[in-house]
């Protein structure tokens, strides 16, 4: 460990080290794409006739992948940008041979995926995280992918496809300034592929391991003087076989002499999932439509972490988005207006929550009763969200760039359904044991009542050039809510051009977590919802450098520190079984980032990062995250066309939480390898072959201590892959 900390600190000083050059003056461009260009030798890159820049560029030190949007709402160098940020691309995604986007996360410095017992991600930004994990603003082409009941993405998120995925933009650190509710620890925006994106007409299928496989058929072109892009994705997979040993129900049978338990038991974790999605796109006028479905997900561990092997869950996600952008208005005025319409179906089928013949206490009867049918629950949440945007950007300022706009959002709980055969009835008293089925609809014991509120927020946003080198961003948000009122987040980031190759970036930044409609109204016969929460906030300071070492190294190292307040917590209410939910808890943390890109040869590419991460409550670390994470990837030009890619996450020193007795987690290091056939120049045929934890790693993720052994994650599986560009 002496010897790790020994690298973090060299690479964390080595910006510092090297002499002072002189600044090149502004010539109406980015500073670092003028010194950049000059610095590129092309002849030495053309020195084969083939190389890594023709399939994948791990490098990233062209211009044209070098810029970000996601930071500010405007384009410019990631250098530069008002925040730190990760950008990954289409390349990157085909060269690490993710099928997933959680298996694309894994390669962000500072995000660990991490799982509940449903095994629906939890982005865990830099040791900030809860179970439902709302603290992480997910966008689809800059608009949010928000679930009311629990604030996150939803239960039945069900993962994403990346095949039609142009780009990932990533902010590490707060973003309500610019995005408003929830983007508290971190910022996810999906770009999908547009026309010039796919340039034809593209089919691919890909199985492997675990019974699973996709298919899909991209296209991209002209039509009816339009720009069209269309996609269509499915997917199904009945999921990992890895065991849960000991599970809630074993525990129980334990206590009560009952045999319910399922365990041992493998986890749930099949799929089937559709992505359909259309981009139309003519003059300033852009229209995307998209329909998401998802079915017979598998519960994972369990909906109590108790297994059961019969339930699913479903959703249903229409959207549509009507932008309008203009960015020569007038001389000076860059406009944007955008209708934004979402429509969430969800459902839960026959979720058992503890098994049959289960043991179960009940008022006025000591020994418990046994529930014959066993406990289960069906469930459905459906939700509309409504969202009009509009957005300027104003340039006739000498050195200012201003960035005005305001919204509005009507987003609505507006079908709720609850059966049940445990808790509490319409009465709001205890179900008496095996009665059968209650219909809850529309009752005060519904498992959330319908609920709507309405949101709308102006912000502004300026950014001025001081000197040649010195850029000041500033930003103000102000938001008002139906139903917990309003808060208002700052902003500001001082970039330097220290010289013509070291960006040096101060930022500060002030964000707010929404508290969700379970936890602002939920009644039953474990929980009570608190109408009068407040939203939990965060202020964080950042320093980060980026380094342009030389033709073929970029490196990259940020610091920061957070504190977080009016947390909200589920806590015991004295004297009864209940948690009452409270904004009464405060975090604060700090750690580093780095982040190595090498292009080692024409044949040759590195990509490597390092984080580390503290996060504490009351002095005590908060446990369940990881304190080290490392990740390396390099690909390799083998012969003419063939590519191979290995890749390794190392995640490391994750404590319990604080009132859990176990041994620390084990650290656990995943390798991947993928060996890929594409055609560089006619660019027709992609063939790959990939092996996903080469070495069958035992990898696990925490979860409460009644699955003893914590959750199991996959062992070695493979895939083989086909692609066919028309």
């Amino acid at each position: 460990m002496k010897k790790s900390y020994f690298w973090i600190l060299f690479w964390f000083a080595l910006p510092f080290s090297m002499q002072a050059a002189d600044v090149a003056p502004r010539q109406g461009s980015d500073l670092e794409t003028i010194d950049y260009l000059k610095s590129l030798d092309f002849a030495a890159l053309q020195e084969v006739e083939i190389s890594l820049d023709d399939v994948f560029d791990v490098f990233d030190g062209l211009v044209k992948r070098r810029k970000v949007t996601v930071a500010s709402g405007v384009e410019q160098s990631m250098a530069r940008a008002p925040a730190v940020t990760t950008v990954i691309t289409a390349q990157d995604i085909e060269a690490s041979g993710a099928n997933d986007l959680d298996e694309i996360l894994e390669t962000v410095p500072g995000l660990h995926v991490a799982w509940d017992s449903f095994y629906d991600p939890i982005y865990v930004f830099r040791g900030i995280y809860s179970v439902t994990n709302p603290e992480v603003l997910m966008l689809v082409n800059g608009i949010p992918m928000r679930d009311l009941t629990a604030g996150n993405r939803g239960v039945a998120w069900g993962g994403w496809s990346l095949n039609n995925i142009a780009r990932i933009e990533i902010i590490r650190g707060t973003g309500s300034a610019v995005y408003g509710a929830d983007a508290f620890s971190g910022v996810i925006n999906l770009i999908t592929k547009q026309a010039d994106d796919i340039k034809g007409t593209e089919t691919g299928i890909r199985a492997g391991s675990q019974d699973s496989y996709e298919a899909w058929v991209l296209h991209g072109g002209q039509w009816a003087g339009m720009e069209v892009a269309a996609a269509l994705e499915i997917q199904n997979a009945n999921g990992a076989d890895e065991l849960i040993e000991i599970d809630r129900q074993t525990l129980l049978d334990r206590q009560t002499g009952t045999q319910a338990s399922r365990a041992p038991g493998a986890v749930q974790r099949g799929r089937q999932r559709l992505d359909a999605r259309v981009d139309l796109n003519k003059d300033h006028w852009r229209l995307r439509a998209g329909v998401q479905g998802r079915d017979h997900l598998g519960v994972g561990a369990g909906p109590v972490l108790a297994l059961d092997p019969d339930g699913y869950l479903s959703e249903n996600r229409y959207s549509l988005d009507l932008t309008y952008h203009n960015p020569t208005l007038t001389q000076y005025w860059d406009v944007s207006a955008q209708i934004n319409l979402l429509d969430r179906q969800f459902e839960s089928h026959h979720l058992n929550l503890f098994p049959s013949g289960t043991r179960q206490p009940f008022p006025q009867r000591p020994q418990g009763v046994v529930y014959t049918e066993g406990v289960w629950q069906s469930h459905q949440l459906d939700q509309r969200y409504s969202r009009l945007e509009l957005d300027t950007l104003y340039t006739g300022w000498s050195d200012h760039v201003l960035r005005m706009g305001a919204g509005y959002a009507y987003e609505d709980l507006y079908h709720t359904t609850y059966t049940t055969n445990r808790g509490l009835g319409a009465d709001l008293k205890p179900i008496p044991p095996n009665v059968g089925a209650l219909v809850l609809d529309d009752t005060p014991a519904v498992i959330i009542p319908e609920k709507a509120r309405e949101n709308i927020h102006a912000f502004t946003q300026d950014t001025w050039a001081a000197t040649d080198t010195l850029e000041l961003t500033t930003g103000l948000r102000y938001d008002e809510y139906s139903d917990f009122g309003r808060t208002l987040n700052p902003r500001a980031a001082l970039v330097w051009q220290t010289t013509s190759t070291l960006s040096s970036k101060l930022l500060y930044g002030r964000a707010f977590r929404a508290p969700s409609f379970r936890e602002l109204y939920i009644y039953n016969n474990v929980y009570r919802g608190n109408a009068d929460l407040k939203p939990e906030t965060i202020e964080t300071w950042e320093l980060a450098f980026d380094w342009q070492a030389g033709k073929r190294l970029n490196l990259t190292a940020n610091a920061f520190s957070y504190d977080i307040k009016d947390k909200i917590l589920f806590l015991p209410v004295p004297g009864t079984s209940l948690l009452a939910i409270q904004n009464q808890g405060t975090q604060n943390g700090y750690g580093f980032e780095l982040e190595v890109r090498w292009k080692m040869s024409n044949k040759s590419s590195l990509l490597f990062n390092y984080a580390y991460a503290r996060s504490q409550a009351n002095a005590q670390d908060i446990g369940n995250y990881p304190q080290h994470t490392a990740y390396v990837r390099t690909d390799w030009l083998l012969l003419r066309n063939w590519y191979l890619d290995l890749q390794g996450n190392w995640v490391a020193d994750r404590a319990r939480p604080m009132g859990d007795k176990r041994q620390l987690m084990s650290d656990y290091t995943n390798l991947d390898m993928t060996l890929r056939y594409k055609e560089a120049q006619i660019n027709r045929w992609n063939f790959a072959l990939g092996v996903r934890n080469l070495l069958d790693s035992d990898r696990r993720e925490s979860i409460s201590p009644e699955i003893p052994n914590d959750l199991p994650l996959p062992g070695r599986s493979f895939f083989i892959e086909l692609r066919y560009l028309f």
